[in-house]
Parts: C-alpha cells; structure tokens; sequence
C-alpha cells in the first residue's frame, strides 16, 4: 500500500487515536500470567500487539476479543504457560520480542522467538546479557539478532544490572524474568524511560519498589487479575499534536490521551518550539494519567532539543523531525542514538525524506541538524516502518507539491485506520495498493 497526498490543507474536530501500544502489549502478558480473568478496553487492535495475543494463545491462554477494544484475558498464573507448537511469530514488534524474551526465560518449556525481516535485524544482545547474568540460556544469531531461542528448566537467580542504555524494553524484560527468579532483581536506568512495565505490575497487585532510579521486584510474587482501560497512545497522538501546529488555521482536541510523565517529551518540546498545546479534564485512569489535548496553529521556531526530553521522545523523533522542517530557524538533536536501531535507521531514513522535500539537514552520529524552510514533494521510501510513513504524511500540510510515499503496509503495526481518520481532520490523503 502507498499513501498519495495533495499539498496543503487544515486539521479541525475531535478525535480519539488508536489505544496505548505500550500498555496494550503489557495488559495482555500480565493478563495472562495472573490468577483470575482480566478485562481490557480500550484495546490497540494493531498487528504489533494482536501478535501478542497470537503468543499467548499459542501458548495455551484463553483470550476473547479484541472486539471494539474490549479484550478477556483468562490467566493460567505464573506458571501456567504451555509450550506452543511452533516457534512464535512476533511480526514487526520489538515490544512482544523483548518483553517476552525476559517472560519466557523462567518457563519451563524450550521456545523460539522470531519476526518479520525489519524484526530480525534488531539487535536482542541488549536483552539476551541480563538474561544470561541471571542464568537463562538463551541464543540469536551469530550478530545477535533474532530468532531467539531459549532453553526451559533453567532456574534464574536475581540481579542488581545498571542497562548500558535508557531502554524500557530492556528494562522490563529483567523485571519480567525478575518474576520467576530467586530473590530480588533490580536495575537502574541511567535516564528515565517509560514505567508502564512498573505501574501495571502494581496494578495486578505485584509488589514493586522504585526508589532514586532503582526500579525491583522479587521473585515468586503472585499477580491477581484486574481491570485495564489503555489511554490513547501519545505515539500515535503526535503526527496530528505536529499536523495541527504546523498547518495555518488549525484546531484540533485530541480525546482521552495518555500522559504518563516519561512519554510526554513530544509535548514539552512542541511548547518549547512554540507550539500553542492546552491539557485538560486531566485525571487517572487505571493507574495512568489522562488528558484531553487541544492544539491550534502557532508559528514554530527552532530549537537544540534539552537531553533529558530526548527518552521521553524517543518514538515520536520521527513527527518532530516534521514540526522542525516547517520552524523559522534551525533545530538541533544529539544524543539519541537509538533511532538508529528502531524498526529502521530513523535518523537516517528521515533525513533522506528530509532532503527529497528540499529541507537541509545535517545527520550526526546521535542525531541531527533540520534548517527549517520550504517543502517540496516528492517520492518517500519508508524502510518498512511505519511512523516514517505516517511523519511524511502530515508534512503534506505543509508541502508545495504532491507527496507519495511507497510501502505504508506497516502502518497498521501501530495506527489501523491511520488514513481514514487522517482524512476525516482534513489531511488530503488517498491510500492505494502498490
């Protein structure tokens, strides 16, 4: 599939974006793994988390749903789990791959972990160290990256690991394994990264300690069922939090947002380019802060990108790259090196895009440097990822001239009905098969 866009146009109205990728993902493993049923709503039914439920399923969970978001999770506890048939299939999702890898190294069952060709040049070794430090056997490929294999029976004993990198996949995947390890593991990150890992084990009544940095969870704690409402996905809310600001006219109220405090990067550093973003009927859902977001046009300026925002950014770079080619003046970011390992090379895919619209911009090694300016048009090649796809989308608002951008088929990992609802707001988008 391909999305063709006309230049120009509003974005106006109200609208609800897709669930909370992240939290979707973990409602499902936690689900499963806790005594008793639990209920979700508010559900992404994107391919990335139905992978998810796909594992679980194979792995003999009883899952109902996902029907209009509402999804029944019958839990079989912590060590219910029974080894699936074949090796499972990840799709494109880094999330189920990591989180899982951490899961399934306290089972007793031997089982392969794989994906789709952006999943398998991923690097796992990230998560396959701490794992082995707390005695998993588990094997990649020879560069490390997916299949992954890991050998059951094997007991795991707790660890206190510092992550060489922010990474809440990392992080996650060491508390999960944490789980069924003996005594206490910890870890400490060397920058906040996102905590719903944390905050949905306490929801299911898992004891976890988070004190100065240093996130724990001791092994054996049982989980008990709950209810989950996922807040809409902050990722997603982005392209059209970037849209809104960038095109002249425009007023949009974003419904029913997540803004946990280590996702809301996008929002502190559009404010601090400019961007006229008001919250409100903030409240707590479930564990996890929400808030309606109204965004009307401001001109934007450019900025240097404050380091500490740049882990509670880190997927939504992409947008940010867009808001920064229609700023008066010049943005610059550094430190974000792990755009580079992402579904694919972000840094370097956005600054191609980038230069076939007619922006200048500079790559770094960890980062960028986006001259604001005039957009062209152009053909854009998305690297099978799908929040590439969907940034060159909205820079159509501001473009002078036709914007086609090949192999959207991804755009589904996150966002189903991405251009339907792009359209509805006023972005002049067709999708049509390659």
């Amino acid at each position: 599939m391909e999305f063709q866009l006309m230049p120009g146009g509003v974005i106006s109205g109200e609208a609800r974006v897709p669930g909370d990728k992240s939290i979707s993902h973990r409602s499902i493993m936690l689900g499963a793994i806790a005594e008793g049923t639990t209920r979700i709503s508010g559900f992404l039914e994107g391919e990335d988390a139905l992978a998810t439920v796909a594992a679980f399923r194979a792995m003999g969970v009883v899952i109902e749903g996902p029907e209009d978001g509402e999804v029944t999770v019958r839990g079989v506890g912590l060590h219910g789990l029974r080894a699936p048939d074949a090796a499972l299939d990840m799709g494109n999702s880094g999330t189920s791959i990591r989180l899982l890898s951490g899961l399934l190294a306290g089972q007793s069952f031997d089982v392969e972990l794989t994906g789709d060709v952006s999943l398998c040049k991923r690097p796992m070794g990230r998560v396959m160290d701490p794992l082995r430090l707390m005695g998993a056997r588990i094997e990649g490929t020879a560069t490390g990256t997916p299949p992954l294999r890991i050998q059951g029976g094997t007991p795991l004993r707790g660890i206190h690991y510092d992550l060489p990198m922010a990474s809440a996949q990392v992080k996650s995947c060491v508390l999960l394994a944490g789980l069924y390890a003996e005594g206490r593991t910890s870890v400490t990150e060397p920058a906040p990264t996102r905590d719903h890992t944390e905050r949905m084990l306490g929801g299911f009544g898992c004891p976890v300690s988070v004190e100065e940095g240093v996130i724990a969870v001791t092994g054996g704690s049982s989980l008990t069922a709950t209810e989950i409402d996922v807040p809409a996905d902050i990722s997603s809310a982005a392209f059209f939090l970037v849209a809104a600001s960038i095109a002249p006219g425009s007023d949009l109220l974003l419904t029913h947002v997540g803004i946990n405090p280590t996702r809301i990067g996008v929002i502190n550093i559009l404010r601090a380019m400019g961007a006229d973003l008001t919250l409100k009927n903030e409240r707590t859902v479930g564990g996890e802060p929400v808030a309606d977001i109204r965004v009307r046009y401001a001109p934007l300026r450019g900025i240097e990108i404050p380091a500490e925002q740049v882990p509670l950014a880190i997927d939504e770079f992409p947008a940010l790259f867009v808001a920064a080619a229609c700023a008066e003046g010049t943005t610059v970011l550094r430190g974000a090196e792990e755009l580079r390992v992402k579904e694919s090379d972000r840094i370097a895919a956005m600054a191609e895009g980038l230069s076939t619209l007619g922006v200048r911009n500079e790559v770094l090694e960890d980062g960028i440097v986006i001259e604001g300016g005039r957009l062209g048009g152009g053909e854009i090649h998305t690297y099978h990822d799908h929040r590439i796809a969907m940034s060159f989308a909205i820079a159509a608002l501001r473009a002078e001239e036709e914007i086609r951008i090949l192999d959207c088929d991804h755009v589904a990992t996150s966002f189903p009905g991405f251009d339907a609802l792009a359209r509805g707001l006023g972005l002049q988008i067709t999708a049509r098969a390659e």
